[in-house]
């Protein structure tokens, strides 16, 4: 009698201090949206960017390096990549590129050693490959294979390869990437839907992994929703369209710039918009019914 009135003593003490602990956390969050976080210095990280030929993750390798990174840029476009190099270089930047096929568990490993033996261990692994684009809407989709290799399986080899090297050393920060259509799929594309509903749950299971082993203050992690397209300039090829403002459209380095900030803050979670976060976490308490009723709506086709 006497240890189960003690057990229901401590059970009780636990959910008191869990209370606090909560509303502590949410007078900060409160606290911070009227006053953001000092952001950190990112001098001296070296950052691992994979898909940095084109698109957001070509902005970012650009940012990155003009705050003082050592960046690797990861793309197997040799060309694009080279030139990127040339132009961080030519600003006073510290970048190397280096050509790999993230599906290939042999060649993330040797990239890694590549960056490692040019930079050092890689504190920042940021995965751009992808996220869907303009593109995406007018052209025939890849083979199943190939786009769940590439938007999932990825994730994971360079994990294996890049996350315990981190925890070695304590210190690391890991962005994943992700857009509308792992909220709400895609027309006709429903392998790439699914390779972004795959990151979403690849970023919760690391973070509890990193949770359950108290590194959430050494090692972070940060999920991006990117709910626009993201146009290029530098890409004379790529395709422009006129996109239903449901979605609409983000220039690649204001959306590399967003996410930086976001990563200096060490924010958990972020969107593009910023106010999309908190509107998507809330439409997820509507009923299923509700939710699809407002897919309808979205696709009347208006151009507001």
């Amino acid at each position: 009698m006497i240890l189960r009135l003690y057990a229901s003593l401590i059970f009780c003490w636990d959910i008191l201090i869990i209370l606090v602990q909560l509303f502590l956390t949410l007078l900060k969050s409160l606290f911070h949206l009227v006053r953001p976080p000092k952001a950190k210095s990112l001098t001296g990280e070296v950052a691992a960017v994979i898909g940095s030929g084109r698109g957001v993750g070509y902005d970012l390798a650009l940012q990155l390096a003009a705050l003082g990174v050592k960046v690797a840029c990861i793309d197997i476009n040799t060309t694009d990549n080279d030139l990127l190099v040339r132009k961080i270089q030519a600003a006073g930047g510290t970048a190397c590129a280096i050509e790999c096929d993230v599906t290939d568990k042999a060649a993330v490993g040797k990239m890694v050693a590549t960056v490692e033996r040019n930079f050092g261990t890689i504190s920042m692994l940021l995965h751009c490959c992808n996220v869907p684009s303009a593109r995406s809407l007018v052209t025939e989709p890849p083979p199943i294979e190939f786009t769940l290799n590439l938007g999932v399986i990825s994730h994971f080899l360079l994990l294996e390869a890049v996350l315990p090297k981190m925890k070695k050393v304590s210190h690391g920060h890991i962005v994943f990437l992700t857009s509308v259509a792992g909220v709400s799929g895609l027309k006709h594309q429903m392998p790439l839907a699914v390779s972004q509903f795959a990151v979403q749950g690849l970023y919760e299971s690391t973070l509890e992994e990193l949770r359950i082993e108290k590194r959430l203050h050494t090692i972070h992690t940060t999920l991006v929703h990117i709910y626009p397209f993201i146009i290029t300039d530098h890409c004379l090829n790529d395709i422009r369209l006129r996109i239903s403002s449901a979605f609409g459209r983000i220039k690649s380095d204001d959306a590399a710039q967003r996410i930086i900030a976001g990563v200096r803050r060490n924010d958990l979670e972020i969107s593009i918009p910023g106010y999309l976060l908190f509107l998507s976490h809330l439409l997820r308490l509507l009923p299923r019914r509700a939710t699809l009723l407002l897919r309808e709506l979205i696709d009347t086709g208006l151009d507001l």
